[in-house]
């Protein structure tokens, strides 16, 4: 794979910072062949009118984002639109759908437009729309051509639904595509919005449609089944949706953790009910098997419970397992890495930086992390490119690898280096039960 200039500085300065690149992730991405072909098999699937989750399984360091993420540029590439959504527990609670929703939308992605992508898929709509009709005999000259248009998104809207859409849904899209016709941009934007779930939508442009108010928790996943059909009538394959870090949900109070739990189970339950969506959570061991978490609440833990062990196990249940990363995978990573570089001198910076160096930096920084190579792939990564920076520069290297930066860690990470809990006990965790370092 070939990639331009900017996707290249773009990998690079996602990884500076310790963030998994969006794009450009096959030119560096090493042992996902199984996870990616069994991810291949869903979105299969999905593309026939299934709709599927998977969850995706492994302990800090293993590279469930890296997957997810890959997961979505492969899905775009067979013809899905995607959105990615981190779970946070300042802006987004699992359990009110609202939250998911909106979160959806605002993610929503496509080759063409990465993010808040539901204007340019209703576009498209629209012109599949006409063009449908131009072939059917009617004349886009007609008078009532925009009425037909009108009626045509309402009754396909209807049909592939079955009539769960949301009435306040389907004239909000009517009103939407008769603003833009009068060039009332402005209001359709504003009106989409709405449609995406914002609640700062002015009530004089809602009137207009004949709607009040915001779309309440309960409506949301009706509303996210209309919001599917359209990607496919835009001519999509249908939707892949990330729930990324779903293992947040530990840190929340009690109450609300049960209640996220329980709206994850009413989504898996109702996956089938939604033709071409495809859900990826990605979560910790401590996410699911513990009683914090996913073990507590027995209809969810039976639905997808894990089977076998780490190092056997099959790839086409619920959870997919991903290992840890070793010593050598992580010089496959560096290798490839080192490649892809835009160095100004080739030469020097293979030079400076050969194999016997990334091998001391690996067991540098996996000495900070207690011997345990597995956890350390962002930190690893961080140094490499500052390495690789200075040696483009014409910088000196140090003669040893610096420590890590402890300042420069995350929560995970000094909760790991410090060997405590991924998160803070309560009293009603499971008794006995342990972290393994």
């Amino acid at each position: 794979m070939t990639l331009s200039r900017r996707d290249i500085d773009h990998v690079f300065e996602r990884l500076r910072h310790g963030v998994v690149p969006e794009r450009g992730l096959d030119t560096f991405a090493v042992r996902v062949e199984r996870p990616r072909a069994e991810v291949g098999r869903l979105l299969d699937m999905a593309a026939t009118g299934e709709g599927v989750y998977k969850f995706l399984r492994g302990g800090y360091g293993c590279g469930k984002t890296f997957m997810a993420r890959l997961a979505t540029l492969d899905a775009q590439a067979r013809g899905f639109a995607t959105a990615f959504v981190v779970v946070s527990d300042n802006d987004l609670h699992f359990h009110k759908f609202d939250d998911v929703y909106r979160k959806v939308l605002q993610e929503l992605s496509t080759p063409t437009c990465p993010r808040g992508a539901l204007a340019d898929i209703m576009d498209r709509w629209v012109a599949k729309t006409e063009d449908a009709l131009i072939s059917g005999g009617l004349s886009e000259d007609a008078a009532d051509f925009d009425e037909q248009v009108a009626e045509r998104l309402k009754d396909d809207l209807h049909s592939r639904t079955g009539g769960k859409v949301p009435e306040d849904m389907v004239r909000v899209l009517r009103t939407v595509f008769e603003l833009k016709q009068k060039s009332e941009v402005a209001d359709a934007t504003a009106l989409l919005s709405w449609l995406g779930g914002s609640a700062n939508v002015g009530a004089s442009i809602k009137k207009a449609a004949g709607v009040k108010g915001e779309i309440q928790s309960r409506d949301a996943l009706d509303y996210l089944r209309g919001a599917v059909e359209v990607v496919k009538m835009a001519g999509y394959k249908g939707l892949v949706i990330v729930i990324d870090e779903v293992e947040t949900i530990l840190r929340m109070r009690q109450d609300v953790r049960g209640k996220s739990l329980n709206g994850i189970r009413q989504i898996i339950d109702a996956a089938s009910s939604f033709p071409g969506l495809f859900w990826i959570f990605t979560g910790t061991p401590e996410f699911f098997d513990t009683r914090r978490g996913v073990a507590g609440l027995a209809p969810l833990h039976e639905r997808i419970h894990f089977m076998g062990t780490p190092q056997a196990a099959s790839l086409r249940q619920a959870q997919l397992q991903l290992a840890p990363f070793k010593d050598a995978e992580l010089r496959d990573v560096a290798l490839r890495l080192r490649e892809l570089y835009p160095a100004v001198d080739r030469n020097a910076m293979e030079g400076r930086l050969p194999t016997a160096s990334i091998d001391a930096m690996i067991a540098e920084i996996t000495a900070g992390f207690r011997g345990d190579v597995g956890v350390v792939p962002r930190q690893f990564l961080r140094t490499l490119v500052n390495a690789m920076d200075m040696i483009d520069e014409g910088v000196d290297l140090p003669a040893t690898v610096p420590p890590v930066d402890e300042a420069a860690l995350n929560e995970d990470e000094r909760r790991l280096i410090e060997q405590r809990y991924p998160y803070d006990p309560e009293p009603e965790d499971e008794a006995g039960y342990s972290v393994e370092f």
